[in-house]
């Protein structure tokens, strides 16, 4: 008999593939390909609604879960959703750089990517499972572990630091006066990317919730592959790239003095 860990992995992957096919549908019909960032985000909300609504774990536990999860999933996905819109008609530089490099292709290409975007959202999801799997009631407080409390700490705290960066690059972006210029307020002048670096404090967070549970060392893979997409593939590299273009020497600078993820005092 096929153990519940592989049904609800086979079924959260099909639900992902649905869900990224017919949002490929939606960006090739308004010809706006970057639609995908605010819906990967949200997507990770009924993929742990799955997780807590079927797994045979303790239902404590996959109640946390899923208050966790669809907090940041929500709160990340409506701030990009907001910011996607804020731009249209205009599609992201990314997906526009990915158009110019697929040229004729682009269709078949963006399919799947959006697919691999889907797969990469159960891969990420893997501490989710694992701790909505785990049968065993925490000792601590509501039924939860001492690493159950410290993951949801990480994750409370992940969620405000990135909050609390996105609100403030707004309001400079917002100000006329300050255009072309480079963000140092607040949180920004300890890190070149504290959203960034908030964003991967949550999936550390979510890794540690899920560590005592069987299996749960499995859930470090989301951590570290969340910080390596971060800060050396589609992160910082690509941000960086465009924010030298755009601001030239006035970045370098930043580059030269401000860390690029993890927050920490100006040098020189």
């Amino acid at each position: 008999m096929t153990n519940p860990f592989t049904i609800l992995f086979l079924t959260a992957v099909l639900l992902a593939a649905g869900i990224m096919t017919n949002t490929y549908f939606v960006g090739r019909h308004i010809d706006n390909f970057s639609v995908v960032d605010p819906i990967w985000s949200l997507g990770f909300t009924p993929i742990v609604i799955l997780y807590s609504v079927l797994a045979p774990g303790d239902p404590v536990r996959r109640f946390a879960v899923f208050l966790l999860v669809a907090l940041w999933s929500l709160r990340l996905g409506s701030h990009l959703f907001a910011r996607w819109q804020k731009h249209l008609p205009h599609e992201d530089v990314r997906y526009a750089r990915l158009r110019e490099d697929w040229g004729a292709r682009t269709g078949r290409m963006m399919f799947g990517f959006y697919q691999l975007q889907g797969f990469l959202q159960v891969v990420l999801s893997l501490p989710f499972l694992l701790a909505c799997l785990d049968p065993q009631r925490g000792t601590g407080p509501l039924g939860l572990g001492p690493f159950q409390w410290v993951g949801v700490a990480l994750v409370l705290g992940g969620i405000l630091g990135e909050s609390i960066a996105d609100r403030q690059l707004s309001r400079f972006r917002a100000d006329p006066a300050r255009r072309g210029q480079v963000c140092r307020d607040g949180l920004w002048s300890l890190s070149r990317h504290p959203n960034y670096f908030f964003e991967w404090v949550v999936w550390v967070g979510f890794a540690t919730f899920a560590l005592p549970s069987p299996y749960g060392w499995v859930g470090l893979l989301s951590p570290v592959a969340m910080w390596h997409f971060l800060v050396n593939v589609t992160g910082i590299p690509m941000t960086e790239e465009l924010s030298v273009k755009s601001k030239g020497d006035a970045y370098r600078e930043y580059q030269r003095t401000t860390n690029a993820f993890f927050p920490g005092p100006r040098r020189g």
